[in-house]
């Protein structure tokens, strides 16, 4: 094989096939490392880290890792109601996602609570009964694809404001 120096991201490498970890640039490789692995490893094991009852409430969102000003904080989404769970077994979930990674990765918990998305879904289609007179209603309800709905009833909002 061959060895060609390559200035720009490695200092020597072999022709022929590469693993995708050298093709990246070492700037993005140094993302990956400080919260990419960390983050991408919660998830996957996150059904084991918290158990299968609070695996069905509540979902890691953002990962920050430890700077000068703060400690290295997990957010985690929580349904509303209970929070109370969460707060109760959070020295729990620490000590296990300590403990899958070797060493002490998260410092600090931290809990946003959400609705469910059913209540949301319902809120919208008020707006949109709402809207029409209820001669087109039942012609636009009837509409099966989801963009030509949303623009009819963006269509009946222009005219009802003239």
């Amino acid at each position: 094989m061959q060895f060609k120096n390559n200035t720009k991201q490695r200092s020597q490498s072999i022709q022929g096939l590469r693993s995708f970890k050298d093709t990246l640039p070492k700037n993005v490789k140094k993302i990956i490392n400080k919260k990419g692995h960390i983050y991408s490893e919660t998830l996957n094991n996150w059904k084991y880290i918290v158990g299968v009852e609070l695996f069905k409430v509540c979902y890691p969102k953002t990962f920050k890792n430890s700077n000068r000003f703060g400690v290295s904080t997990l957010v985690i989404m929580v349904k509303r109601g209970h929070e109370v769970d969460m707060e109760y077994s959070k020295k729990n979930i620490l000590d296990k996602i300590n403990n899958f990674f070797g060493y002490s990765v998260v410092e600090k918990l931290k809990f946003i609570s959400f609705d469910d998305e059913q209540e949301i879904k319902s809120s919208s289609d008020t707006e949109v009964e709402n809207v029409a007179i209820k001669k087109y209603q039942d012609k636009i309800k009837n509409v099966k694809n989801d963009k030509i709905k949303k623009s009819l009833t963006e269509l009946t909002k222009v005219f009802k404001e003239k």
